[in-house]
This record gives C-alpha cells, structure tokens and sequence, in this order.
C-alpha cells in the first residue's frame, strides 16, 4: 500500500494544504468536493499542485510535518520544480 502527502493550493500562489493519505484520489475529491467542514473548505482550496509516494504511514507522516513547517517559498519552489503551471494534478490520476 502506497501513501501520500500532497499540497492543494487555492490557486497559483494561494492558500496551501499540507495533508496525508493512503488514498489520494478519494482523498483530494472530498476537498474538491467540500464533504468535511474545516481549513479547505473555508478557503476554497482544492487543487492538487503536488504529491509525493511513500512505502509507510510513518515517512508519509514524518514529511508532512516536515512539509508543514516549512516558508511558504520552499512550498512554492517545491511545486514550481515538477509543476511550473502549477496545473491541477488530480485530473491525472488513476481513479
């Protein structure tokens, strides 16, 4: 079983998200979806601009607080790299 950490965005250089999941797609559509009250539902935020894999809940968990302590312009950079238009990523993935 794969797990993720991803980062949703508002849109370009919006709000961010930090979360994990070991099911991304079911994950990212009840943000896109607004099925739970709370931060992205409040602040529209539900674009997939990044995701990572991991084998275990643990790297998963350990990145994600890493992720979620980092400036805000090393999230940027870290999006810009593998995504530069900053596209919505959940259109491509396996469902």
């Amino acid at each position: 079983m794969a797990f993720y950490v991803y980062l949703l965005a508002s849109r370009k250089n919006g709000t961010f998200y930090t979360g994990v999941t070991n099911n991304l797609a079911r994950r990212i559509h009840e943000h896109r979806e607004k099925q739970a009250e709370g931060f992205t539902r409040r602040y529209d935020v539900t674009r997939l601009v990044h995701y990572e894999v991991f084998e275990t809940p643990e790297d998963a968990i350990r990145r994600e607080k890493r992720l979620k302590r980092w400036p805000r312009a090393w999230k940027i950079r870290t999006i810009e790299a593998a995504n530069p238009d900053w596209r919505d990523l959940y259109e491509d993935l396996n469902r």
